[in-house]
């Protein structure tokens, strides 16, 4: 395959998530940045959906309107990062998706960077995934795209900063105590160990239940 070609954003400024774009945002030129969900090629015109934490939104590449970047969509696959630039459109009559925040409208590229290449994903972030618990946990930064596993991430977030924000509001002050060695769950005892090369300094070693007879 023809060597892809690494873009920079250069001057480039992402205006808008790809979930907030809506009918009244028709005519804009907007400026999105993410991972490629899907790609349909239909030959004379391209569409991708284009993802990010907020949402997903339709991407045409129809080369009327430019054709050096429906030329370089050819080649786009999923998880590929990109940056895409172009007009506002309402989708045409019947092809809407409710489905989605933005399904009312596309954005109709005449500029595209390539900003990043994937290999071909060992299972499908968006929807049902039919993958074994171990190959999730080895891809973990894949896992954690998938929109029900980031969902649950952020309801952590915001339950976290709900109560923050509940006791700042109450005169409380946040104050961490420190830690010289971070526990760990498995359930071992810890040990800070002193080092014998850099005098005045320890080393911490969790999870070793046979020192228990030499430092009891």
């Amino acid at each position: 395959m023809e060597k892809i070609r690494i873009d920079s954003l250069g001057e480039w400024k992402r205006t808008h998530d790809c979930g907030s774009l809506k009918t009244e945002d028709v005519g804009s030129e907007a400026i999105l940045m993410g991972w490629v969900n899907s790609r349909r090629d239909l030959g004379n015109l391209i569409f991708i959906d284009l993802r990010d934490k907020e949402g997903i939104t339709q991407v045409v590449f129809d080369p009327q309107i430019d054709k050096e970047s429906h030329e370089r969509a050819h080649v786009l696959r999923n998880e590929w990062v990109l940056g895409v630039k172009g007009i506002i459109a309402r989708r045409l009559e019947g092809q809407e998706n409710p489905n989605l925040s933005t399904g009312a409208i596309e954005l109709r590229a005449d500029g595209l960077k390539i900003l990043n290449l994937t290999e071909t994903p060992p299972f499908q972030v968006d929807g049902a995934v039919d993958a074994s618990e171990t190959l999730r946990l080895k891809y973990r930064y894949l896992e954690l795209r998938r929109p029900q596993i980031f969902g649950v991430m952020r309801k952590r977030h915001e339950i976290a900063s709900a109560v923050r924000q509940y006791l700042n509001k109450e005169g409380f002050i946040e104050v961490e105590t420190p830690f010289l060695t971070k526990s760990t769950p498995e359930g071992a005892r810890d040990y800070l160990v002193p080092s014998r090369v850099n005098r005045g300094l320890f080393m911490p070693c969790p999870s070793l239940p046979s020192f228990s007879n030499n430092f009891s």
